[in-house]
């Protein structure tokens, strides 16, 4: 188990939904930016919504989440850890997702896999009423259902994708 630190979120004042992860696997560390394993799911599916391709740099992945008025975190922003497991997170520092949220437009939580909002769950419950748990987008997760995310994706951007 070693001590790995997490990324900054990525939001501007036009972000209107927090898609918050639970802590960067060994992939996206070695990257340096959010779910950076091409197995993992999460870009197809959240690029495929809006009929985009997936950007191949962070640059582009940057610019998509903000035009998209998506703003991405993870709720543990430093632990000890073994490899990619969640299970395995200790001796976490969370993220102060309530300072992110002050004076912004997020009214939509996003938590990718259970440990994101059981960690939300502990640490913020006042926070519950606009959160969702997704299933986790983790090539690990065998339940994970597109269709899931494309329904939740499409309540909050029903209006004009």
């Amino acid at each position: 188990m070693s001590r790995a630190e997490g990324f900054l979120p990525v939001h501007n004042g036009e972000s209107k939904l927090l898609i918050l992860g639970s802590f960067p696997s060994v992939m996206s560390r070695k990257v340096s930016f959010y779910y950076g394993n091409p197995q993992n799911r999460f870009w197809r599916t959240v690029c495929g919504f809006f009929g985009e391709e997936v950007p191949q740099d962070v640059a582009g992945k940057v610019q998509f989440l903000l035009r998209r008025r998506i703003a991405l975190w993870d709720v543990v922003l430093s632990c000890d850890i073994t490899g990619s497991s969640d299970a395995s997170i200790a001796n976490e520092e969370i993220a102060d997702i309530p300072s992110l949220l002050k004076d912004s437009n997020i009214k939509h939580i996003f938590c990718n896999g259970s440990k994101a909002f059981s960690l939300l769950e502990e640490h913020f419950p006042s926070l519950l009423p606009i959160a969702e748990k997704l299933p986790s987008t983790s090539p690990a997760n065998p339940r994970f259902s597109a269709e899931v995310w494309l329904n939740a994706l499409g309540e909050v951007f029903a209006c004009g994708k």
